[in-house]
């Protein structure tokens, strides 16, 4: 499991590595699985080692607002700092494929800090990076229209698993989107014609 680890996240120390070993809890979670809730306090954090997690925020009519996603080698930054500070989580967190994660206890967080640079280098950085990653979002919403937001939201999922494809339906990506799935059509039809994406059943192709 060490050299797994130390392949996942190559910065940390084998001190480091050693101490996750013995402290954290290897956890596996089919997709589907919702990991966190609004409201729930968290007790642990989690470091993603396999598959992909999704973090949102949900409305009282049920419309999601995606905010990021967590891929091996990554760990929430909003989790970290509800954990640190004993504070209701205001986000959701739903497993999109199969995953595996080292949950990391509060103790333990808070320990590592002071005794590992190696484990304080990648809280900053998850930090740092998830904050750049909202703004883009926030960005997104406040000064872009729908079909800009439309290409936007298909190159994230496209970046997000590496690959061209976005298995996803038009209701699916209208829900994240807070518009409706005839909007979401009729947008992904217009890019099509553009040359820009292929539509398949339940999957778009990116194809610039």
């Amino acid at each position: 499991m060490q050299n797994s680890l130390k392949t996942i996240f190559p910065n940390f120390s084998n001190e480091l590595i050693a101490t996750i070993e013995e402290n954290g809890s290897l956890q596996d979670f089919e997709a589907g699985t919702i990991l966190m809730r609004t409201g729930q306090y968290i007790k642990n954090t989690a470091l993603i080692t396999k598959g992909k997690i999704k973090i949102y925020r949900q409305g009282e009519d049920g419309g999601e607002f995606l905010l990021y996603y967590l891929q091996p080698g990554q760990a929430c930054a909003i989790s970290m700092i509800c954990t640190a500070k004993s504070e209701k989580s205001q986000i959701m967190a739903k497993v999109v494929e199969d995953v595996s994660v080292m949950m990391i206890p509060l103790q333990s967080m808070d320990k590592w800090m002071m005794e590992h640079r190696s484990w304080y280098e990648f809280v900053i950085e998850t930090y740092r990076s998830r904050f750049e990653e909202v703004l883009e979002v926030v960005d997104n919403i406040a000064f872009r229209s729908m079909d800009e937001r439309l290409e936007f939201y298909l190159k994230r999922h496209s970046d997000a698993c590496g690959c061209s494809e976005v298995n996803l339906s038009h209701q699916e990506i209208a829900t994240e989107l807070n518009t409706s799935r005839e909007v979401v059509s009729r947008l992904l039809k217009k890019m099509e014609q553009r040359g820009l994406v292929k539509l398949n059943r339940n999957q778009i192709e990116l194809l610039k």
